[in-house]
């Protein structure tokens, strides 16, 4: 058993840990968590729903009729620093580092990322602002590309000398430009809210999740905006903020699983990933909670398709809602009206939940509507999937219980035990990927709020390997937002278009097509 000096305890003790719930971080360490066991990838026409465009139009109509009598909220996880996006100008602001021949460095094939980048410079959104920095400092843009100096127009891009984009959030950094401003992706979820998510007093309800070290800049840049974009659409936005709570933390281990250190002596923990969330999301109150990377935007003249998806998939959800707080309330007022069988096709047709013909029979009518029950009293879900090109990340699945049940979930690429032959051809002939493109509900029939954190699957987190102070060592993610920490909920997959799909993961993805 791992022993803890009184240091510890109290470092332990202040972030809301206890030394019991750390060493059990630690000992997961040793056993790892299981592999999902896959049943088979979601396809499309069956545990995908594909609607055609009479049933977008339906599912519209019915979300635009509903949404002014409901309190609509926009979550948007915005904690991830940008630092990511510019990695391959760090490499190259490293290498050009007290280097005369720039264009020698720039020119190697392993920079042409580097070389995109400068190539494009001045059409980046970002690009005024950059100018004005470097001629506060007697420098001008349009010089400094003609001579080749990109060093110095990196550090004034990443570093506090200019910009310092390379430690804000990417929530901060400029991405679209417009005839007379341009705008963060902070402003175009704003648009987008005033786009689909306004209530009938034209209120709209956003929730950023955001680093604590940042919280102050983005409280200050929402005070300026919010004036000028409320005049605009003609709304009042309720814009709220939250940081991941300390107690969902991690402790880091060596390969020997022990314990990692600071150069202080300090116990070294990191955060437990964006299936920490649960708990942020957990404190916020709506009838439907849509759930959208901060990266996925575009400007206004692709957002129409967005829009439109957005609607379609709230009014699924509210359709789905509607059958299963009807049947819930019968089986509250009156449960010998309810036909056990109907109830079971609801859970397979709509929410992917199979029920094994055994099990189900074996069952007396008592214990049926019971566990039925239990079934239909859960949050929901609706998540739009998009045919995979080659994105990392996620993707629809039908998985297997020990019960014998399937149900749908979202299953990462290392969660998948692909030394069994089955589970890796699963992974192989997937078509869909997950965009993180969601609608929720997280209230019952009763108009009372779920405890989300009771619907997680603990054993689904995700053991990583990184370096700390040139060390390998191992860190630990919690069961993820939309995989484990959801895992419980009902879910329905809809394909949605790839249009509505446009993350930012490198700089250089704001010159696509999408972002111009």
């Amino acid at each position: 058993m791992c022993k803890f000096s009184d240091a510890d305890i109290a470092q332990i003790r202040e972030k809301g840990l206890s030394p019991r719930i750390v060493r059990a971080q630690i000992s997961r360490y040793t056993r790892g968590y299981p592999y999902q066991e896959l049943e088979g990838p979601a396809r499309a026409g069956t545990s995908i729903k594909t609607f055609s465009n009479d049933r977008i139009r339906h599912l519209v109509k019915k979300y635009s009729e509903r949404a002014p009598q409901i309190r609509t909220v926009k979550f948007i996880p915005a904690s991830g620093a940008a630092t990511r996006m510019f990695g391959h100008l760090y490499q190259l602001l490293d290498e050009l580092q007290n280097c005369p021949d720039q264009e020698a460095i720039l020119s190697n094939k392993e920079h042409t990322a580097g070389r995109r980048f400068f190539q494009n410079l001045k059409s980046f959104a970002f690009a005024d602002d950059l100018n004005k920095a470097l001629k506060r400092a007697g420098k001008d843009l349009d010089e400094m590309i003609q001579n080749g100096n990109y060093k110095v127009i990196l550090e004034y891009l990443l570093s506090d000398k200019g910009l310092d984009y390379g430690r804000l959030p990417k929530a901060l950094v400029k991405f679209h430009r417009y005839d007379d401003h341009s705008r963060t992706p902070l402003e175009e979820h704003m648009v987008e809210g005033a786009s689909y998510a306004r209530t009938g007093y034209n209120k709209v309800y956003l929730h950023f999740t955001v680093p604590q070290d940042h919280l102050e800049r983005f409280k200050n840049r929402i005070d300026k905006l919010q004036p000028k974009y409320e005049d605009y659409f003609g709304v009042e936005y309720e814009i709220r903020f939250s940081t991941q709570n300390p107690a969902t933390d991690i402790i880091a281990v060596d390969y020997d699983n022990k314990p990692v250190r600071t150069s202080d002596g300090h116990l070294l923990f990191r955060p437990g990933g964006h299936g920490a969330l649960i708990e942020n999301l957990d404190n916020i109150y709506g009838h439907l909670i849509f759930i959208k990377n901060i990266d996925n935007v575009v400007p206004d003249h692709l957002r129409d398709t967005t829009n439109i998806y957005k609607r379609a998939l709230g009014g699924y959800l509210l359709e789905i809602q509607e059958q299963v707080f009807s049947w819930l309330t019968t089986l509250d007022r009156d449960p010998a009206k309810v036909q056990p069988e109907a109830i079971r096709q609801l859970l397979y047709e709509h929410l992917g939940y199979h029920i094994p013909d055994a099990m189900f029979m074996s069952m007396r009518r008592e214990q049926q509507l019971e566990f039925l029950y239990n079934k239909l009293n859960r949050p929901i879900r609706v998540c739009g999937m998009v045919k995979n090109t080659g994105e990392p990340g996620g993707g629809p699945y039908s998985v297997l219980h020990d019960n014998g049940c399937v149900s749908l979930q979202i299953v990462e690429k290392n969660q998948i035990d692909t030394k069994k032959e089955d589970q890796r051809n699963y992974l192989e002939v997937s078509t869909h990927f997950n965009p993180v493109d969601l609608v929720c509900s997280t209230h019952n029939h009763k108009g009372e709020p779920f405890d989300l954190k009771s619907f997680t699957d603990p054993e689904t987190g995700i053991i990583t390997h990184k370096t700390y102070n040139g060390k390998p060592i191992k860190a630990q993610e919690r069961p993820g937002l939309w995989n484990g920490a959801m895992a419980n909920w009902n879910t329905a997959f809809v394909e949605v278009p790839l249009d509505t799909f446009n993350p930012v993961k490198n700089i250089n993805d704001l010159m696509r097509k999408e972002h111009l």
